[in-house]
């Protein structure tokens, strides 16, 4: 299936994870953040494995943009096979500290970025009648926690503008749930905590995820839910919401800050790219895991529906039982 692929937000972090494994697979790959400096070590990297690499310097908040890059992917390295959306940042605050332009740059970018991104990549591939896009969603998208008001936001409304586009497609792209991954976003979101950052637990390299979005990219599920955590956390809010809302209002703060106090020189990334080349990990190597497991959530509902199914013809056949295998008529009521 090598082709050619699109990265937003591929300087660093699980971007640059998921270029560089689409690299060593064979694809040529096409390279979009803001970090000039880091896009052109990324590419440099991907070469390696014996493709070509185009970096691009470019916002994905600007739909011109975006639309200008994919243009020139094509006329440099040929159609675009699969365009995977990733690009993200975020505020880590209570509402009432978060700034409005601050909540407009969030969904600018971590909303509207896919939606850019994703009107350029159809605006190509619909000419073609194939392409696959992905779009890098989160847990988060079905369980909102607290202090990432306007990161969860966008990535619910991520969710539900990928479930409307998909209704109206004959081809399917796919949409990735993602648990907590060692990227530099910890180190690079604008923060109002009074110590650093941290992933909720567990932890996951980005290569562990990025492995799974070019699997989701080659076979095209519906939906792919990476981890056990994201596992957890959505089947949780779909059968127990109210106890989720506990557990994430008592356990949400702490558990989203390290012990240690905030660094007085912290430069982050919500306006523009900060300095230095983290490349794709975060400071979290030590307790990172790095095998992980995608959950196709087709199979859960197919389970559930064998179940539902069961149950029917269990009560089905117990009343039957009970009523010497005669039908109940119900007086008054119209129905057998």
């Amino acid at each position: 299936m090598a082709g050619t692929v699109v990265i937003t937000g591929a300087s660093a972090g699980l971007g640059r994870a998921v270029a560089l494994e689409f690299a060593r697979q064979g694809f040529d790959v096409a390279l979009l953040a803001r970090g000039k400096d880091r896009l052109e070590s990324v590419a440099r990297q991907a070469r390696t494995s014996g493709v070509s690499a185009l970096p691009i310097t470019v916002d994905v908040a600007d739909h011109n943009l975006v639309d200008a890059a994919a243009d020139r992917v094509e006329n440099e390295l040929g159609p675009i096979d699969v365009w995977v959306n990733n690009a993200m940042v975020t505020i880590f605050a209570p509402v009432h500290e978060v700034e409005p332009e601050e909540f407009h740059r969030v969904t600018m970018v971590t909303y509207l970025g896919q939606v850019h991104g994703t009107m350029a990549a159809l605006k190509r591939m619909r000419r073609r009648n194939r392409g696959t896009i992905v779009q890098v969603g989160s847990a988060l998208s079905y369980r909102a926690i607290p202090l990432q008001s306007a990161y969860c936001g966008a990535k619910f409304a991520v969710r539900g503008f990928t479930d409307s586009l998909r209704t109206e497609l004959a081809h399917e792209g796919s949409q990735i749930r993602l648990p907590a991954v060692n990227t530099p976003q910890f180190d690079w979101a604008r923060s109002r905590m009074p110590k650093k950052l941290q992933p909720l637990p567990p932890i996951f390299q980005p290569e562990a995820i990025a492995r799974d979005i070019v699997k989701a990219a080659r076979e095209g599920p519906r939906e792919l839910w990476i981890g056990r955590s994201s596992l957890k956390a959505i089947i949780g809010t779909m059968l127990l919401p109210r106890l989720g809302d506990y557990v994430v209002s008592t356990e949400g703060y702490d558990g989203q800050m390290t012990d240690e106090p905030r660094d007085g020189t912290f430069y982050d990334n919500l306006f523009a790219p900060p300095p230095g080349d983290p490349g794709a990990h975060g400071r979290f190597d030590d307790r990172a895991e790095s095998n992980t497991v995608g959950f196709d959530p087709s199979w859960l509902r197919a389970g559930a529906l064998c179940a539902v199914l069961g149950l029917i013809a269990g009560a089905f056949a117990a009343g039957r039982s009970g009523n010497g295998g005669r039908p109940h008529h119900r007086r008054g009521l119209g129905y057998w």
